[in-house]
């Protein structure tokens, strides 16, 4: 796997590749990194994710160069208890000792790592998720697209396991019996290095004996998103969902878990339904609701949403926010 680090100097972008392993340690990128920062002299660094956030922050720290850490969600090591995710807490103790601020986009993320004592509460900073282009993800009038046509959900996400895929996929089979023309569908990458990964196998069965219409990955999320009429995500953590940003954004309804990454982005019954948990009738019922709802309900859902990510989720506000708290001297 390549980590891309990006370093900007004013204006102009410089573009690194540094390979790591997915599923190690990675120790020896510390060092690469704390030699690429004293070369580069950067004025500071941030850190994305958790293998920057543990080991840049390290070798940010070696190299005498200010730091700062985003975490954007807490993922596979977290939602499990396993030695891998023991090792993972240790390390982010350890380095978040040296960051000038850690920043995060869940309440429930900085609560886990504040309670964990991963990280001193006088470094915490939160900021609205990172933000979503609200004029690039923007819908065309929807009063074009065609009234009672066929009703399409949209799940986008890597084809894991813990973003609700096989759930989605159950309520598929349930509300299909009663909304025969329903479509169901599945957009992102398949068969990723992932303890939690949909196999290609799985997929080829779900599309051949359920309900589901698999799309594989794309460049053009915006089209799948203005193609459909309700955006899905029964994750099991989130840390704040883009796709569901885009899809408020785009004026779509959603039906989501309520969870963190989620909850934070609907208001039930407002600009869509959250569901509980690891529960395939809970999200049947959910995605059931948005159905029989007219066409004008479902529309207006969308609107609000909309409304909910310009006032509230736009980039601009976390721009400002970051301009806040980092002070270039």
């Amino acid at each position: 796997l390549n980590y891309i680090l990006a370093v900007v100097f004013l204006h102009q972008f410089l573009l690194l590749k540094i390979y790591l392993k997915n599923h190690s340690t990675n120790l020896i990128l510390i060092f690469q990194l704390r030699s690429i920062y004293k070369r580069l002299k950067p004025i500071f660094v941030i850190h994305y994710s958790i293998k920057p956030n543990i080991y840049g922050t390290i070798a940010a720290y070696l190299a005498n160069i200010k730091s700062y850490a985003v975490v954007t969600g807490l993922g596979y090591t977290f939602i499990n208890e396993n030695i891998t995710s023991k090792i993972t807490r240790i390390l982010y103790k350890l380095a978040f000792k040296f960051p000038e601020k850690v920043f995060f986009l869940s309440e429930d993320d900085k609560s886990t790592f504040i309670l964990k004592n991963l990280v001193r509460e006088d470094k915490v900073v939160m900021i609205p998720g990172e933000g979503i282009n609200t004029d690039l993800f923007n819908s065309v009038d929807q009063e074009n697209q065609q009234k009672g046509s066929k009703i399409k959900f949209l799940l986008i996400a890597r084809m894991l396991f813990d973003k609700g895929v096989r759930e989605y996929v159950e309520a598929s089979d349930i509300l299909k019996v009663e909304f025969p023309e329903v479509e169901f569908g599945l957009l992102g990458y398949l068969d990723v290095e992932n303890p939690t990964a949909v196999s290609k196998k799985q997929m080829k069965e779900w599309e051949l004996n359920n309900n589901i219409v698999f799309y594989g990955s794309s460049d053009n999320v915006k089209f799948f998103i203005q193609d459909s009429d309700c955006i899905v995500l029964p994750s099991y953590r989130e840390g704040l969902s883009m796709t569901l940003m885009e899809g408020a954004s785009m004026r779509k309804p959603l039906v989501a878990s309520n969870v963190s990454g989620c909850r934070e982005l609907i208001d039930d019954g407002i600009n869509g339904y959250l569901c509980r948990k690891k529960d395939t009738k809970d999200l049947a019922n959910k995605m059931r609701a948005m159905l029989n709802l007219s066409d004008e309900r479902r529309k207006n859902m969308g609107l609000l949403g909309r409304a909910k990510m310009v006032e509230q989720f736009d980039e601009e506000i976390v721009i400002n926010k970051y301009l806040s708290i980092i002070n270039i001297e």
